[in-house]
């Protein structure tokens, strides 16, 4: 048996979420000079009518910076065959979006700009409605303006405890 978590201790915690499987997005950003994008596992629908998402960003990260200051992105739901590209875009000290997406077929959004890869389970581009301070991290509320692509079939790519696994 394993010792009770102590909501007060960040690594008990962080350890106790690993258990929480959550399906693994890419988050892309274009402003013009560069693409941005990072690997987000904290991303849910939130409403249908308005067409609601919700994605939870590290504060201090460089996307959370520039959706301070822009408003479109592009959300990319990843499928099991797509651990390689979730771990590039996961990585520190990463290189731009273009780079780490070079020998991927994507395209850009047509009202974001940001770039969507291909081979995913679906994509969205959104505008962030609502920025929420929530402790270490702010999450973005943002309507979905356009559905570039829904895969026919398929499984999602999952993260559990610390891991990428495919759904089955």
């Amino acid at each position: 048996m394993t010792e009770p978590v102590h909501p007060g201790s960040p690594s008990s915690l962080s350890e106790a979420l690993t258990a929480w499987p959550g399906a693994v997005t890419l988050l892309t950003i274009a402003d013009g000079r560069d693409d941005v994008g990072t690997t987000v596992s904290a991303f849910c629908p939130v409403s249908m009518d308005p067409p609601l998402v919700l994605a939870s960003l590290s504060a201090e990260s460089y996307p959370a910076e520039m959706l301070g200051r822009l408003a479109l992105f592009a959300v990319t739901l990843l499928a099991s065959g797509q651990r390689i590209l979730a771990g590039r875009f996961a990585a520190a000290g990463r290189p731009g979006a273009r780079l780490l997406l070079e020998g991927v077929p994507h395209r850009r959004g047509e009202r974001s700009g940001a770039l969507i890869p291909a081979g995913g389970l679906a994509a969205f581009e959104c505008e962030v409605t609502q920025r929420v301070p929530a402790g270490d991290h702010v999450l973005l509320v943002a309507e979905v303006l356009a559905v570039p692509y829904v895969a026919e079939s398929g499984d999602p790519l999952i993260r559990f405890r610390g891991a990428y696994l495919p759904a089955r």
